[in-house]
């Protein structure tokens, strides 16, 4: 398969991302955690339901759980249950991976934030990133360099008229 083709399933693989989640936090190590799901849940992820825009992770009970992600059931789906689009979701991590993530929350303050969701095979996948909240003059500082980046950017192509 040729590396355009891929790149074009890789955006077709991708339910959900929390882009918010960038400009309100540092993000530091990232890590793939399946989803515990009903069938419900799934046929409403495959017809593009699914926010995360909101959501965050808890550690309880040495496990990690999805807070707050919203999953719009579909009508004719969820005919036979009752469908609650904002329940707790569970989140599946080896236990070496629960322990180190736990370690980092308690004790050097970070927060897990779910970035991105996404297809892997025939799985749903949830990107988690150990995150620490950004101040408003953080912001302000990682607006100026993005601006300062694309203003170069511009002054180097009117530079180089051939690129």
């Amino acid at each position: 398969m040729s590396k355009k083709a891929d790149k074009s399933n890789q955006s077709d693989r991708t339910i959900a991302l929390n882009r918010r989640a960038r400009h309100e936090y540092s993000l530091g190590d990232r890590f793939e955690a399946g989803m515990a799901l009903q069938g419900w849940e799934l046929k409403a992820i495959r017809a593009g339901r699914a926010n995360i825009g909101e959501s965050y992770a808890l550690v309880r009970d040495g496990e990690i759980f999805l807070f707050g992600a919203q999953i719009t059931p579909l009508i004719s789906a969820s005919t036979h249950v009752v469908a609650d689009d904002r329940r707790t979701r569970k989140l599946l991590l080896h236990r070496h991976e629960i322990d180190r993530l736990l370690g980092r929350v308690e004790r050097e303050g970070y927060t897990l934030v779910p970035t991105a969701m996404y297809w892997k095979g025939n799985k749903v996948k949830l990107e988690l990133a150990l995150a620490k909240g950004k101040r408003e003059h953080d912001k302000r500082a990682t607006e100026k360099e993005r601006d300062w980046q694309r203003e170069k950017q511009r002054v180097m192509r009117h530079k180089n008229p051939d690129a």
